[in-house]
């Protein structure tokens, strides 16, 4: 199975040089990927696009633009630009956000998310395999009266969306190619996750879909002090009701519980639970929360496991 990492993160951001710096540290440990949040600083794909053209060979993907306060003719155009910049190793994550976040900054009441997100990737897709779009919906439309396409962005941009819950499954099934759960366990993405997405994408008539898992964790000899501090800052996410669903059917009572933490056995062993349960790729998350050392020790551990 193909592994990666995430660098600047929403609550983590780095100078540019320094995302460079550490891409290339992750593809010289022999990582697949290498991906970045998108928050009220950077914009996700242009740091996407400039990472992969600094560092040839490594896939970049955001995780995840949510669908609120954006618009897919501008979202094409950014994700078919960092697509053109990487020669094809750009992967666009969409999220649907929080009631909180949307309406706090943008003003916008956070109303029918499914509805939107099922018109986002009805009126994307045509964008990122055509360049046109003819779309009219009830909840947004997406017309190009001028070419949409960008030169050298092949193949199409794949699209993944951060869905955990039944009805964002199934619209991403059905309309998307693959899912980014984050802080869904194994027993959440075997029994729950994974099927429910699978069901959608066979309906449909689509290939089976990508799952991405991201997953907080780090090869570490203080798996109790380094737990604690995770539990700090993944405590905001026991409050979603999406990922408070997910680590319910985890098993799971904090977020924290869910971080792979240990030593190189250890986190190797939570690797193939996840790769068991149906991820067809995993992404560790936070790996800096024991410092540079542990990092280092982390991202060397999961290259071996990836072939590299």
């Amino acid at each position: 199975m193909t592994l990666g990492v995430t660098l600047s993160s929403t609550s983590r951001q780095l100078p540019v040089d320094t995302t460079v710096r550490l891409a290339r540290e992750a593809r010289d440990a022999g990582l697949h990927s290498a991906w970045f949040g998108q928050s009220f600083a950077y914009d996700s794909p242009s740091l996407a696009a400039i990472v992969g053209r600094e560092v040839p060979d490594l896939q970049v993907g955001t995780s995840a633009i949510p669908v609120f306060g954006r618009h897919p003719l501008l979202v094409s155009s950014q994700a078919q630009t960092a697509q053109a910049a990487t020669g094809g190793r750009y992967h666009l994550g969409l999220a649907l956000g929080t009631p909180h976040l949307t309406e706090t900054a943008f003003g916008l009441p956070y109303r029918r998310p499914i509805g939107l997100l099922r018109e986002f990737l009805t009126a994307l897709r045509p964008l990122l395999e055509t360049g046109e779009a003819d779309f009219h919906g009830e909840l947004l439309t997406a017309t190009t009266p001028y070419p949409a396409a960008v030169p050298g962005a092949q193949p199409p941009v794949p699209v993944l969306v951060a869905a955990m819950g039944p009805q964002a499954l199934r619209v991403s099934g059905e309309l998307a190619d693959g899912i980014l759960p984050f802080l869904a366990g194994p027993r959440a993405l075997a029994e729950h996750i994974v099927p429910a997405v699978t069901a959608a994408a066979e309906s449909a008539g689509r290939p089976a879909p990508r799952i991405v898992a991201l997953v907080p964790g780090a090869v570490t000899a203080d798996a109790e002090g380094v737990r604690r501090r995770a539990a700090e800052a993944l405590e905001l996410y026991e409050r979603i009701p999406s990922y408070r669903r997910a680590l319910d059917l985890s098993g799971a009572d904090r977020a924290a519980d869910l971080a792979v933490l240990g030593d190189e056995e250890t986190v190797a062993a939570e690797v193939r639970r996840y790769r068991d349960a149906g991820a067809t790729e995993v992404v560790f998350t936070a790996t800096d929360l024991s410092g540079e050392e542990d990092r280092r020790r982390t991202w060397k551990l999961l290259g071996e496991l990836s072939g590299g």
